[in-house]
């Protein structure tokens, strides 16, 4: 499997993020840290980890600025068949790569680590955020039944195929991960979870502006009700929301 992680200034935090998944993950692994500048921090860090090479790569994305395009970047960048994207904060159990991955070899298109499904639990991070990303996530399990508690987590693990072809469409933020989530459910491709344990970051600070992404995140929601759709039909309604939530950053000179 191919791991992304898209790193911003995590020089102090990284090293033990990758030990840790090198200790967890049994399967072939291929690990990317994406950077946005080779001036980044994090990147001499990543270079002088011993695993540099052997399985560790590093990439400097050029699709542009912030995490979802250091994301889609690494995925495109991705050798295997399946690919998990993970943050660079610690806060995901690695242990759970394997088993997602797992999920994904066996014929979901995407597999979510789901802190809201039984079992699950966040610890830490900002209130009104979680409540906000809690509500999101039950309220599209039951209601669109897209597969999963909790369609806006990052942590997830998608067939590389599926998303070559239904491409990804968001270009700021966190919106991945919920876009991808969507599209299956319209498609009406399978999605599964497993309950995880998200712990909030103790080094550094987090790069989440929800005031900025929250109206782009509600397009991708509203996106995974309705009647099933082709891909060509997907890829028309993708292309009007990205369109949309690109006026929304341009207008509010919103950072990716």
């Amino acid at each position: 499997m191919t791991v992304v992680i898209p790193a911003y200034n995590e020089a102090d935090g990284v090293v033990p993020v990758l030990d840790r998944i090198f200790q967890a993950v049994e399967s072939t692994l291929e690990l990317l840290v994406v950077v946005d500048s080779a001036e980044d921090t994090t990147v001499p860090v990543v270079q002088g980890h011993p695993r540099f090479g052997d399985g560790l790569g590093l990439l400097v994305n050029t699709y542009g600025r912030g995490p979802a395009h250091a994301i889609r970047f690494g995925i495109d960048h991705a050798s295997h068949d399946v690919v998990v994207v993970t943050m660079a904060d610690g806060s995901d159990d690695p242990r759970q790569i394997d088993p997602l991955s797992r999920l994904v070899e066996r014929g979901v298109v995407v597999a979510a680590a789901s802190r809201y499904s039984p079992g699950g639990q966040q610890v830490g991070g900002p209130l009104l955020k979680g409540l906000i990303s809690k509500s999101a996530g039950r309220s599209l399990g039951m209601l669109a039944r897209v597969g999963t508690h909790d369609a806006t987590n990052s942590f997830k693990a998608y067939n590389t195929q599926f998303i070559r072809e239904v491409g990804i469409h968001s270009t700021s933020g966190f919106e991945i991960g919920l876009e991808l989530t969507a599209k299956a459910r319209r498609l009406r491709r399978p999605v599964a979870e497993l309950s995880t344990i998200w712990l909030d970051r103790t080094i550094g600070d987090s790069n989440f502006d929800m005031v900025a992404w929250i109206p782009k995140y509600l397009r991708w929601y509203r996106f995974a009700f309705g009647p099933a759709l082709t891909i060509e039909q997907v890829s028309q309604q993708a292309a009007k929301i990205a369109a949309l939530n690109q006026r929304v950053t341009t207008r509010n000179g919103t950072s990716s």
